[in-house]
């Protein structure tokens, strides 16, 4: 009877410590698609060196646009820390990883070198307790990189968005989510101010449409921005003979900049 506990106890063992490595097995697969990641955030990163690049090259208003440009890096600098402290992050859970696995390999080794069946009682239960230590700690590195990959993907997003809001500024256009209206009207000197700046997404020299019910009715050339108001030029013969343009009119981005 001790010979069939001891045999039944030893498969179950065994049984265990396969399970055990399924779950490593499935933890690598995790660290390798977590590399794939970088190296698309790698790109990310360069496709963003590579529009400053252009950035610095275009005859735009340089004032505003370094201004743009210096806190844009600023979010990009922020951005690039918080990858690195995931990184690092990583880096440390993998270390943890490698050591479970030494363990989990003098794990097999106390397995094959069980001895004595009468012992075999007491080394089972130490050697689950272990075992039951070790899958739970791969489970918590799992779960760790599961939020650190997905901390990871937000912060790509986040630096595409950034890649997309400069391309935009280095092309002389107000964002193309601009949603503002006009403050006032100074018909006699031919401009309007408005109830946005840069703070919205308005670039000096860029074009910008009034909408009224639904249609455009004037076009604007923006001349000034501060951070919460602008002052655009009425594009001649953009506004018909019979239209007057008044204080609360939408007015959105152009679809191109203006000439000057």
């Amino acid at each position: 009877m001790a010979n069939i506990l001891g045999i039944f106890t030893a498969i179950i063992l065994a049984v265990a410590a396969f399970v055990a490595v399924q779950n490593n097995a499935r933890f690598e697969e995790e660290i390798a698609k977590r590399a794939t990641e970088e190296a698309s955030l790698a790109r990310s990163q360069d496709r963003l060196t590579a529009a400053l690049e252009v950035l610095r090259a275009l005859p735009i208003e340089r004032a505003d646009v370094d201004a743009q440009f210096a806190t844009k890096t600023e979010e990009e600098t922020a951005l690039k820390e918080s990858n690195d402290a995931a990184k690092a992050e990583i880096e440390r859970k993998t270390q943890q990883i490698e050591v479970n696995t030494r363990k989990l390999d003098e794990f097999r080794e106390k397995i094959a070198k069980v001895g004595n069946i009468r012992d075999l009682g007491p080394k089972m239960k130490s050697m689950r307790n272990e075992l039951e230590e070790l899958t739970q700690s791969i489970t918590d590195n799992e779960a760790t990189l599961a939020n650190l990959t997905a901390q990871d993907a937000a912060t790509a997003a986040d630096a595409q968005s950034r890649i997309k809001e400069l391309e935009t500024y280095s092309r002389g256009e107000s964002l193309p989510n601009l949603r503002t209206s006009i403050r006032s009207i100074y018909s006699t000197w031919g401009f309007v101010t408005l109830n946005a700046g840069n703070n919205a997404g308005v670039t000096s020299n860029s074009t910008l449409e009034v909408v009224r019910d639904g249609a455009t009715i004037a076009r604007l050339l923006v001349t000034s921005v501060e951070s919460r108001s602008a002052s655009a030029s009425i594009i001649p013969d953009s506004l018909a003979a019979d239209v007057t343009l008044m204080v609360g009119d939408r007015v959105v981005a152009g679809s191109k900049k203006a000439a000057n």
